[in-house]
């Protein structure tokens, strides 16, 4: 059904498309005249699969194409243009980007946080050694290119709450440092080259897809197994405070970020939010509509990376910049998932 809106909004221009997505932000996109060719690198990942989705209603289902070296499930592959891109493989990234005439490169190869911790050699070979390969390949070829950054780009010396924009970050997990690593190479590169590159520090991001192996991705397993079972064992404390976004946010603050004019950023890395919450608000706010939930606590390695993340991220230069705003706060959000997931298991 979304997808169904989408098309028809589209097909009425581009500025009726755009208040559909965002009704007080209201902008025209060149690019659906001329659409960009995307590449989206690790998008069989929590976040991949969705944002293709996403922009191949806006841009059209052959002008977007996921990459991997994971073999992607049947309807992945059918709903649109898949290749294979390993981005540790520089001259095979530069075949695809010709062959196919990119012009945006979406890059999210990375390993989460808890599992980067669990391998930290990969992790150094994926999340920053992909990120080499991929910032060079887009000056290069002059492409514009998105690296999502997080809220573990801070650490424990980091003000929690709220977490500016620009402030000491110092992370402890190699994933922290691999996205700090990616925000001032980036920038380096923008200043330095003229490269187009984009970042958003993104919160935890909610979706009815399968948690991935992130700390903040207790909320997403929450939904699947309090609707399976009716109980939930969280990993983390029941008072541990982050900052949260709806997938559906989350797409449309990359998009509307994408293609805000260069003149209108005054910085290439922002911080975006929606809400902040603890593993005790959101149980919860769930037992509004599934009051049988029955969650326990055990905190376990993943509590320590959560105490050193911002509690509440100060997204006002986003707002200001380039008019971010949510739309989803926490009872919105639960009511979505709840209705997401019971499509899913009925």
């Amino acid at each position: 059904m979304l997808r169904q809106m989408s098309r028809f909004f589209r097909s009425c221009g581009t500025r009726v498309y755009s208040q559909y997505l965002n009704n007080s932000y209201i902008f025209q996109d060149p690019n659906l005249n001329d659409p960009p060719r995307i590449l989206i690198t690790g998008s069989l990942g929590q976040l991949g699969v969705e944002v293709a989705r996403f922009l191949r209603d806006i841009y059209g289902r052959e002008n977007v194409i996921m990459s991997d070296i994971i073999k992607p499930r049947k309807e992945v592959f059918n709903d649109g243009p898949y290749i294979f891109a390993d981005i540790l493989d520089f001259k095979g990234l530069q075949e695809i980007v010709v062959t196919h005439r990119i012009d945006w490169l979406i890059h999210f190869s990375a390993l989460l946080s808890a599992i980067g911790e669990q391998n930290v050699p990969l992790a150094v070979r994926v999340n920053i050694e992909g990120v080499h390969n991929v910032i060079e390949l887009a000056k290069q070829y002059k492409l514009k290119l998105f690296i999502p950054s997080t809220i573990g780009a801070f650490g424990p010396e980091s003000p929690r709450n709220p977490t500016p924009n620009i402030t000491i970050q110092r992370p402890k997990t190699i994933y922290g440092v691999s996205k700090v690593h990616a925000e001032l190479l980036g920038e380096y590169y923008f200043h330095r080259y003229g490269l187009d590159f984009r970042c958003l520090r993104f919160p935890g991001v909610i979706s009815s897809d399968p948690p991935g192996g992130g700390t903040t991705d207790y909320a997403v397993a929450i939904f699947h197994d309090v609707l399976r079972t009716g109980r939930f064992e969280c990993y983390l404390r029941p008072d541990t405070r982050l900052p949260m976004m709806y997938i559906k946010d989350c797409l449309r603050a990359l998009w509307e970020y994408m293609v805000t004019p260069a003149a209108k950023l005054k910085r290439r890395v922002y911080n975006v939010t929606a809400m902040s919450f603890t593993p005790e608000e959101l149980a919860a706010t769930i037992a509004k509509y599934v009051p049988e939930i029955k969650v326990t606590y055990r905190p376990d390695s993943r509590q320590q990376i959560a105490d050193s993340w911002p509690q509440v991220f100060d997204d006002s230069a986003a707002r200001e910049d380039w008019s971010w705003h949510h739309k989803y706060d926490i009872d919105k959000m639960v009511t979505a998932m709840i209705d997401d997931i019971r499509r899913q298991y009925n």
